[in-house]
């Protein structure tokens, strides 16, 4: 006689099936990456058009690219609108690169960039190391220095990525009888640029290498607050400009190991007079993750940080550990908005 089936048995294809998205998932990234390389939001962004004229348009394979175009209208980039006639759609438009609240760039960055180091995940899982080594020379942002199309893209991503939270954070700060604050690390100076919008009696100070500064001066002319921005190159491993009333570093800290943080700590705390404040901006990792998609980008960002740069993402008990370390006192941590917290630290 046949042994019945466990209870949970039923249930096996469903999950089979969940699974299998999620172990195939990675190839809606790459086909959203080769859409925005090739530039076909741009292309759709004044109305509809055949695949074969796409094709013509990007010296594309044509056949080829109408397979492309039909995975994208399954993940809701684009509509069919039959006989090969593909429509952009809402979400399909944050990919142009012309609109204010464009992902083109953090798409390249993810698709391109970042793509081939993921690959070395396991190599990071085993040694606690960046992958980065692996396929290039190093884990730092130099390499950005002389690479200008690299470092647009990586610093447009970066703007992009921080437009989604840069009015939460600014809000959540407390900058009330301070005159100079610096960005450490800013890029572009999207969050900076927020906050002395919010505020017109500050002064800021954006710090970064020579790749992001460069261009962060049409950004903050742009902002209409480049006349309240000095902009300094340096390198945050050597030493930070002086003489602030706060130091923001925001997704700074998680990007390296606890030695390396804690030398940028250690520099800032130097740079600092006797009332300034650290203000690091950065995601706070729960006791206890859960299956929810905010605790799962948690878990993405934590991955990446390994991965790609040997960092991590840290509980809060890690932060006061890390800036106790660095004879910092956190004075208090603030949510700002449904991603980040702020935590004050003083010397």
């Amino acid at each position: 006689m046949a042994k019945p089936k466990a209870a949970g048995a039923r249930n096996t294809p469903a999950r089979a099936r969940r699974l299998l998205d999620i172990v195939n998932g990675s190839w809606m990234s790459q086909a959203t990456y080769v859409a925005a390389y090739l530039g076909i939001p741009d292309l759709l962004a004044d109305g509809a058009r055949s695949g074969e004229g796409l094709a013509r348009a990007t010296n594309a394979h044509a056949p080829s690219l109408r397979r492309l175009m039909r995975a994208l209208v399954t993940i809701g980039i684009c509509r069919d609108q039959g006989d090969g006639i593909y429509q952009l759609t809402t979400m399909g438009s944050l990919l142009r690169s012309d609109t204010a609240d464009s992902l083109r760039a953090w798409t390249l960055y993810w698709g391109g960039s970042l793509w081939p180091i993921w690959g070395n995940l396991l190599h990071s899982v085993m040694t606690g190391k960046s992958a980065r080594t692996l396929t290039t020379e190093s884990d730092r942002f130099e390499q950005l220095d002389a690479n200008p199309e690299a470092a647009k893209v990586f610093n447009q991503a970066m703007v992009e990525l921080t437009r989604l939270d840069s009015v939460s954070v600014a809000r959540a700060c407390n900058f009330s009888g301070m005159k100079r604050i610096v960005d450490v690390g800013g890029g572009y100076g999207e969050l900076l640029g927020v906050i002395l919008q919010a505020n017109p009696d500050l002064h800021g100070v954006l710090f970064d290498r020579k790749h992001a500064i460069e261009e962060a001066r049409l950004h903050m002319q742009a902002a209409s607050v480049a006349d309240r921005c000095e902009f300094v190159v340096g390198d945050f491993f050597e030493s930070i400009p002086v003489e602030a009333d706060a130091y923001i570093l925001k997704s700074v800290i998680h990007d390296w190991n606890d030695q390396k943080s804690m030398a940028i700590l250690h520099n800032c705390r130097r740079a600092m007079h006797d009332r300034a404040r650290i203000l690091l901006v950065e995601r706070i990792v729960p006791r206890q993750l859960t299956m929810s998609a905010a605790h799962r980008a948690i878990a993405r960002g934590d991955l990446n940080m390994l991965t790609v740069m040997g960092g991590q993402e840290r509980t809060e008990e890690e932060y006061r550990r890390l800036l106790e370390a660095a004879e910092l006192s956190v004075k208090g941590v603030v949510p700002a908005g449904p991603v980040f917290s702020v935590i004050e630290a003083a010397r």
